[in-house]
């Protein structure tokens, strides 16, 4: 029996090189590593920032800015000693408008690399668009001019039109029942000359 469980275990190399790992499968993707610092979307969070700075720059912030800086003055001008929380100075006021505007600077400058972004990738999918239009019209133009060609050796209507007319002027040329060919005339002979 001893036998058989050797012939059936796996041999591993031996040697100065050996490994006793297994070595990864190279087609299929590597297992994902446990991180100790959390992933975030960085798409989420440029979406956020966008819409943060979208609301930045309306006229409603501008409103509920106005509403909430005028509501902290009165408050800590009117309300009693013991509930104001920013004496006159407002360093309180000064602080919180400091901090806002050193979040929202970054904010709207994110949005705005985000917008450069896609305005740079619909401007490279706009030249290639035109790109392919002036292709498709330069196609275009040369079947045209080789129709027009090709149209040049073709019988028109007009052209019939006249040949037809030049025939039945011929037929109404006939003299004693003979037909007088233009050719005939310039000679000066009659058809019975032949």
């Amino acid at each position: 029996m001893a036998p058989e469980r050797e012939s059936t275990r796996e041999r591993t190399p031996a040697g100065a090189t050996a490994t006793n790992r297994t070595r990864p499968r190279l087609d299929q993707p590597r297992p994902p590593r446990r991180r100790i610092v959390p992933e975030w979307d960085p798409e989420a969070f440029g979406r956020l920032s966008e819409r943060i700075a979208r609301f930045l720059g309306t006229g409603r912030f501008i409103v509920w800015m106005t509403f909430v800086i005028i509501l902290w003055v009165v408050w800590n001008i009117f309300a009693p000693h013991d509930l104001r929380f920013d004496e006159y100075p407002f360093i309180f006021l000064t602080l919180m408008l400091s901090l806002q505007a050193s979040y929202a600077a970054p904010l709207i400058l994110l949005a705005q690399n985000r917008q450069d972004d896609r305005d740079r990738v619909n401007l490279e999918q706009d030249r290639k668009q035109n790109e392919r239009s002036i292709a498709d019209t330069e196609y275009l133009t040369r079947e045209i001019a080789t129709l027009r060609i090709g149209l040049g050796e073709v019988a028109t209507r007009d052209w019939i039109r006249s040949e037809l007319q030049d025939l039945v002027k011929e037929l109404e040329g006939r003299r004693d029942g003979h037909v007088v060919f233009p050719a005939e005339r310039s000679h000066g002979r009659d058809a019975d000359d032949r």
